[in-house]
């Protein structure tokens, strides 16, 4: 009798002993997928990008959200689409293969078209930031454009060029790839509109460093502008060349441009107001909750966000407010959230139109100063 009742009461004080080591809140991990360029030319971008997720995550996880009576931990799975639409496919199969059914991502629309085809069969919500038109005219209802579109981009662009910079005469150049032409064929389309004269169109590619020969061909028609569709990769070493041709034309571009990374690839003191470029979202400097972001990316990684940062920081956030407001991560549920919400991020408002993109969506023009891109008007 005696031994049967230590026996129960060692096992009684074991069960207290679990209870009472037992979380307040049961918890729930919830895998987010990212896909941007971590090699390659586009290095720095798809740092950036990943330091903006890393960063809604390190605060998600500080202060847990709860869901269906679930505190919820996130991990971020990144993975490297090197910016090349055969890898952004193998990422986005290893992604959905794992169970990730949340993605930030990709960054580049050659990318994300194909790939988007994957997820959009595995059930995933996508948030991405690619631009060109067609990423969400495949009536995809689990994928989000969280940025603005080419159409957005370059036709504010060519815009203030006309109204503002008073340009008349503008050559392109765009790097063949789905955003490069893109953006570029929205330029020219309003450019046109506007009264501009194109006095030429010529190609390079988004693997390209040397661009004489077609700036040499463009110098002759005597061009007020250049607009460039493309990345910093190219612009940077475009600008250089431009210089040392006498080429005194302004290189004008979207966002895949309105990065540090083209002066820094230029040379700093060859970047100022010769270069111009536009970006989604409002301008950050003028709101308080900009200026924390940068504060706040800053001292988690120890440099200033680029691009996209806060774009794909937004886009985690939204995500993560959406489970919220559905009471459920199960992405069917997440997906109508998203879609029938409004969220207010850092960059804008996300609210969504039946194609999933964003139903405003401001766009800052940007030109350079100290290497680093600064804002000039929001349009």
């Amino acid at each position: 009798m005696h031994a049967r009742r230590q026996l129960l009461t060692a096992a009684l004080g074991t069960a207290l002993g679990v209870l009472g080591s037992a979380p307040a809140f049961a918890q729930t991990t919830v895998q987010i997928g990212f896909s941007s360029p971590l090699s390659g030319a586009q290095t720095a971008a798809g740092q950036d990008n990943l330091g903006g997720v890393k960063l809604a995550i390190q605060e998600l996880n500080a202060k847990p959200i709860t869901v269906n009576g679930k505190q919820v931990r996130f991990e971020v799975l990144a993975e490297d689409d090197q910016a090349d639409p055969r890898q952004g496919v193998s990422v986005a199969q290893k992604l959905v293969d794992g169970g990730v059914r949340f993605v930030i991502g990709p960054y580049n629309s050659g990318v994300t078209l194909p790939a988007s085809r994957v997820y959009n069969e595995a059930g995933a919500v996508v948030a991405t930031v690619a631009s060109n038109p067609k990423v969400t005219e495949q009536g995809f209802e689990r994928l989000f454009r969280v940025g603005a579109s080419d159409s957005q981009l370059g036709a504010k662009m060519a815009l203030y060029a006309a109204k503002e910079m008073k340009l008349k005469r503008v050559a392109i150049i765009d790097d063949r790839s789905a955003y490069g032409v893109g953006v570029a064929d929205e330029f020219a389309r309003e450019a046109k509109a506007q009264g501009l004269t194109i006095t030429s169109r010529e190609y390079t590619s988004d693997k390209a460093a040397d661009f004489t020969s077609t700036l040499t061909t463009i110098k002759a028609s005597k061009p007020d502008a250049i607009f460039f569709g493309g990345y910093s990769p190219q612009a940077g070493p475009m600008v250089r060349q431009m210089k040392s041709l006498g080429l005194t034309a302004k290189l004008l571009g979207g966002d895949g441009i309105c990065s540090s990374e083209t002066a820094k690839l230029a040379g700093n003191d060859m970047v100022g107001d010769n270069v111009w470029c536009t970006q989604g979202g409002a301008m950050l400097n003028r709101v308080n909750a900009g200026q924390a972001f940068v504060n706040k990316y800053r001292a988690a990684h120890k440099r200033d966000p680029l691009t996209y940062a806060v774009s794909f920081y937004d886009a985690t956030l939204l995500i993560a407010d959406a489970m919220q407001r559905a009471n459920s991560t199960d992405p069917a549920k997440v997906a109508a959230a998203m879609a029938a919400g409004n969220y207010s991020g850092v960059a804008g408002s996300y609210a969504f139109d039946a194609k999933r993109d964003l139903k405003s969506s401001p766009v800052t023009v940007f030109t350079f100063k100290g290497g680093q891109p600064t804002p000039v008007a929001g349009l």
